[in-house]
């Protein structure tokens, strides 16, 4: 259960085959974007890690914890629904180990 957002939304894994491990460390950018009220964000991971997956407002404060806990090796969807947020600009960040990375997302109702 420590994978699962507290949205409730399972992140899906994309591709099982060992063969398709990624290489690096990555996110990428949420589709859609601007979007109303839903979008996905995809990160990848090489190795087994312990990621967290944070919203930030446009002042740097928390706002949402998207996802958090133990990952295997792939690539992931996680699924946001921001219906219950403020139009606006917010970040969303990704800690895996020492990779760190934050991407620019906009809700627009």
């Amino acid at each position: 259960r420590n994978n699962l957002p507290y949205d409730g939304t399972v992140p899906q894994a994309v591709d099982d085959d060992p063969a398709a491990i990624p290489a690096s460390y990555s996110l990428s950018q949420n589709y859609p974007n601007p979007f109303n009220p839903v979008t996905t964000i995809q990160f990848s991971l090489p190795e087994n890690s312990n990621i967290r997956l944070v919203l930030y407002d446009i002042l740097g404060r928390e706002v949402k914890e998207i996802a958090k806990g133990e990952y295997k090796p792939g690539s992931y969807n996680v699924r946001l629904d921001a219906s219950n947020l403020a139009s606006g600009v917010y970040f969303y960040r990704l800690e895996a180990g020492k990779f760190i990375n934050a991407k620019k997302l906009i809700i627009m109702k």
